[in-house]
């Protein structure tokens, strides 16, 4: 559960890149800030004290509100789907011209290497040897053919779709908020179809501290097994000593590393080393199924992927009501929910800045179906290679291989040629991806705690070493405290508020989207009129003439620029006047895209769902026709009309003022039909 590249290359340049940074959302910043503080300092001076009261509350939570959690993961991973499949499949996250920033390949590698991270190479040994010789109560035999087949399969039904759905979901939101609506890229934005501009007062706040509070004790949780993976490592290739004083040091390894990323700016060699480590860490698994039992791990995952597809249904709502599994419950499936609830703003806000410009139909696809390939290949492979080790009669393999240090995937790489190099690559990878994970946290995190006035934009750099010390000093407190499982049930505590905004994230996402509904059946109670026939002489006999040459007329953009100044304005202008003596005000306001580009847009001044009636200039190839360029140039303006959700794929270049009106006034009208069935 990590992401380990930063996703905005190229990345446009911010205001604020010579002024600091943006700035901080101080009511978020500091309640978070200050409550994960007392919280580490608890840890650290009363350790003893607080892992009895963490224990205590987790007992708590996973008696009064595991159902909760069962209940929510399979509700979130329906609603997602359901949008993939269902008629706002084909909504674009961003405006409807817009188009992917990313080709297919290089968004599929990004999706891709987001399922990658040291807790899965972890947990890829751990939990399925633990399930193989102590599988839930009412569940198979221990350390029977049956429980060897369910071990794997429950590994990857916890690292399965169903926290994907999480990631997706905030995802989604993210990206439609910010891209389609132009909202501010933060949790909050979710909420405006609740709440509308109280997302920028105390409940927006409240919303943001949850996100922030339940990402660092996720990031926290995964820098946790980090360390003691990490430190198991150094301890067989060079004897260093497991314990606190190692375990520091590699904290501060990642503190460290956050602080020079945020102020030198290396963050694109850190996504070079992230992206290498993809390609390492994809030749150590090779190398284990290559070298090891290939047939037999090959029989075991396609046994694998048909036992999760026949056994889904029922555990994506199992319980165990009727026996007492709390203790393992808690260990396992309420543990990895609540994990991934609390990364869901986190991998979401990489999904989105990702995603801009694809349909919800191929964002639900992508993300649902590309980073579960590699859950499967990485657990499938050494998840199977362990357990087939225990089944062999190592009974000292599988003791080591349930402690909660990861020691076992080192002694499962031993039985392989090479094993010397294999171990050292395994802990190499296994470091780069917790600097990179450690980074981007920082990262991610002073993003939720900042003020963002551009998707474009990231934090200060004080505010990610700020949060790069907070997260590291809170891992070792939470280790000092109980080690990993400390990690693991504080995360279950702290993911329950998160976990409330889950649902109003689904709530006002699924209002939005029926918004979205509306407009389109909008277009089914509005007959617009032909718009190239109107003329000031319409139906004369030169009429199609006109068409007809104007539609092979293909200008420079100097002349198109002049037709917006000199027709398109005062056509806006004529529509504005005209709206506000009928008691609708609107105003004609001027501008430049990003690109440079000139635009004119008339805009009616509405709380909700405003008209808007854009014309930018937009630079386009000239058409060719049997290889022959049509014209005398190569390119030429065109004069786009864009609504409020995004480019409508026309040009209104050469067409009169009263022509412009009535197109104008056709956009106008097919909006007040949306306003009606709103």
């Amino acid at each position: 559960m990590s992401i380990d590249t930063d996703p905005v290359e190229p990345r446009a340049a911010s205001r604020d890149d010579h002024s600091g940074g943006p700035p901080a959302r101080w009511p978020v910043f500091l309640s978070s800030v200050v409550g994960i503080s007392l919280m580490a300092i608890w840890a650290i001076v009363a350790p003893g004290n607080a892992e009895s009261t963490i224990f205590t509350v987790v007992d708590k939570v996973t008696t009064g509100f595991g159902w909760f959690y069962i209940l929510l993961a399979t509700v979130i991973l329906g609603f997602v789907l359901f949008l993939g499949i269902s008629r706002y499949g084909h909504v674009r996250l961003g405006p409807d011209h817009s188009r992917p920033e990313y080709s297919t390949f290089a968004w599929a590698s990004m999706l891709f290497a987001a399922g990658i991270g040291t807790d899965v190479m972890f947990f890829s040994v751990v939990e399925p040897v633990t399930q193989y010789v102590a599988p839930p109560s009412g569940g198979a035999e221990a350390e029977s053919v049956e429980a060897a087949r369910e071990a794997t399969v429950w590994t990857l039904f916890h690292y399965g779709i169903t926290g994907w759905a999480m990631y997706a979901l905030m995802g989604l939101a993210l990206a439609y908020f910010a891209y389609r609506l132009n909202l501010p890229l933060a949790v909050r934005s979710a909420l405006h179809p609740i709440l509308g501009s109280k997302i920028n007062g105390p409940i927006g706040h409240a919303v943001d501290t949850a996100a922030v509070l339940g990402t660092v004790f996720g990031v926290a949780t995964s820098l946790g097994i980090g360390v003691v993976f990490l430190n198991v490592g150094l301890n067989v290739l060079f004897g260093i000593g497991v314990g606190t004083g190692a375990q520091i040091a590699l904290a501060a390894l990642a503190v460290g590393m956050a602080a020079v990323s945020a102020t030198t700016g290396v963050d694109k060699g850190i996504r070079m080393l992230s992206q290498l480590n993809v390609i390492l860490a994809l030749g150590l698994a090779g190398w284990v199924l290559l070298t090891g039992k290939t047939t037999f791990i090959l029989n075991a995952i396609v046994m694998n992927v048909g036992d999760f597809v026949r056994t889904f249904p029922a555990k994506t709502t199992e319980t165990f009501a009727f026996v007492d599994n709390a203790e393992w419950m808690s260990l396992w499936t309420l543990f990895f929910w609540a994990w991934w609830i609390a990364w869901a703003s986190f991998v979401g806000l990489f999904l989105a800045r990702i995603s801009r410009g694809r349909t919800i139909r191929q964002f639900v696809a992508g993300t649902m179906i590309i980073p579960f390939t590699y859950i499967v290949m990485w657990i499938s492979i050494f998840g199977n290679a362990a357990i087939d080790r225990v089944r062999g009669g190592d009974t000292s393999f599988a003791e080591e291989a349930q402690q909660y240090d990861g020691a076992g995937f080192y002694t499962l790489l031993q039985q392989y040629p090479a094993s010397g190099v294999v171990i050292t690559l395994a802990f190499m990878v296994g470091l780069l991806f917790y600097v990179t994970s450690a980074d981007s946290g920082a990262l991610v995190t002073g993003n939720l705690s900042s003020d963002l006035r551009s998707v474009h934009d990231d934090a200060a750099p004080w505010m990610r070493i700020v949060w790069a010390s907070v997260t590291g000093v809170l891992t070792i407190s939470m280790l000092l405290v109980g080690g990993i499982l400390a990690l693991q049930y504080a995360t279950i505590i702290f993911a329950v508020p998160f976990a409330i905004v889950l649902i109003l994230v689904m709530w006002g996402l699924a209002r939005a989207l029926r918004v979205e509904g509306r407009r389109a059946d909008s277009a089914d109670h509005h007959l617009p009129a032909l718009l190239s026939a109107r003329s000031e002489h319409e139906g004369g006999r030169g009429a199609w003439r006109t068409r007809l040459a104007r539609a092979v007329s293909f200008v420079a953009p100097e002349d198109a620029t002049r037709h917006l100044t000199t027709v398109i304005h005062p056509a806006l202008e004529a529509v504005a006047v005209e709206l506000t003596e009928r008691s609708v005000t609107a105003s004609v306001t001027t501008g430049d895209a990003e690109d440079g580009s000139p635009w004119v847009e008339l805009r009616s001044d509405a709380d909700t769902h405003p008209f808007v009636y854009r014309v930018q200039l937009d630079v386009a190839p000239v058409p060719t026709y049997g290889g022959r360029v049509l014209g005398d140039r190569d390119r030429y303006g065109r004069l786009e009309v864009h609504l409020g959700d995004g480019g409508q794929d026309y040009d209104v270049m050469g067409y009169t003022e009263t022509q412009v009106i009535h197109d104008c006034l056709d956009q106008y009208e097919q909006h007040l039909a949306f306003l009606r069935l709103e």
